[in-house]
C-alpha cells in the first residue's frame, strides 16, 4: 500500500477537524478526496505529508509511519499545496535547481531538463515566475513536486482558478503523470474526479461518507444518503 490511515482523528483545540478517519491507497491509483470546503481535505493532506501531526491514529506512507519517520517519507512524496508557495524572483530553470539541490537529485540537469519537457514548460523556462500565468505556475508546481522522482504525488486543489484551457491542460497532465505514480488529489468539485482519478474518497465535516469508483458512488447516492452533498459538488 502506499498510503494507510487508520482512525486519523485531528483537533484544532476544540474542533474536530478530522474524525475517525480511514482509507487506503494502493500503488498507482489516482485517487479524488472529494469534499465541500472545510470538509478537512487539507489537513488530512498535511498530516500525510509530515507537515502536521495527527491527534490520534496512525497513518504510513509507503511503509513508513508519519510521526516516526517523516524524513523517509518526504524522500518518497511529492507535494503541491493548494496555494502553491513559489519563488516568484527566480527564473523557472532557477528554481527547479534550486528544490533539485534541496532533494540531492542526481543528474541534475537532466532531471531538470526531464520536467520542464513533462510539465510543459519548454517555452517558458527562462522566465521569471513571478510573469507566468496561473496555470504555468501550476505546471511550474507540478514540476518541483516532481523533480526527486517521488513514488507518491499529493494534490491539494491543482486547478483551483484555472480558466477552462488551463483546466483542460492541467487535467491531461495529471492523467499523464498517474500512469506512473500513486496520486492523491483533493478538489471540492465532482468533475474533477471523474476526469482525472480512478476512484474517490468523499469527506464531508472531518468524516469519510463513501469510497467507491465515481460510476458506482453516483449509481448509489440514493441509498447512501449523498444526493444533497452530490448536489452542493456539482453546484460549483
Amino acid at each position: 500500500m502506499s498510503i494507510i490511515a487508520k482512525n486519523i482523528t485531528k483537533l484544532f483545540g476544540e474542533q474536530k477537524a478530522l474524525d475517525n478517519v480511514s482509507f487506503e491507497i494502493k500503488k498507482g491509483e489516482v485517487v479524488g478526496l472529494l469534499g465541500p470546503n472545510g470538509a478537512g481535505k487539507s489537513t488530512l493532506m498535511k498530516i500525510i505529508t509530515c507537515y502536521h501531526p495527527q491527534t490520534k491514529g496512525t497513518m504510513s506512507v509507503c511503509g513508513y509511519d508519519v510521526l516516526e519517520n517523516s524524513l523517509e517519507i518526504t524522500k518518497r512524496i511529492g507535494y503541491l499545496p493548494e496555494n502553491n508557495p513559489l519563488y516568484l524572483d527566480l527564473y523557472v530553470q532557477e528554481y527547479l535547481e534550486f528544490i533539485a539541490g534541496v532533494h540531492h537529485v542526481r543528474n541534475k540537469r537532466q532531471r531538470i531538463a526531464d520536467m520542464i519537457a513533462l510539465t510543459g514548460l519548454t517555452p517558458e523556462k527562462n522566465k521569471k515566475i513571478a510573469s507566468l500565468s496561473k496555470g504555468y505556475k501550476q505546471r511550474v508546481g507540478l514540476a518541483q513536486a516532481l523533480i526527486h522522482d517521488p513514488e507518491v504525488l499529493i494534490l491539494d486543489e491543482p486547478t483551483s482558478g484555472l480558466d477552462p484551457n488551463q483546466l483542460v491542460e492541467i487535467r491531461n497532465l495529471i492523467k499523464n503523470i498517474g500512469k506512473t505514480k500513486t496520486i492523491l488529489m483533493s478538489t471540492h468539485i465532482m468533475q474533477e474526479v471523474e476526469a482525472v482519478c480512478n476512484r474517490a474518497i468523499i469527506i464531508d465535516k472531518g468524516q469519510i461518507k463513501a469510497d467507491d469508483s465515481m460510476a458506482n458512488l453516483l449509481s448509489k447516492a440514493k441509498n447512501n444518503n449523498l444526493e444533497s452533498l452530490f448536489h452542493q459538488l456539482t453546484s460549483y
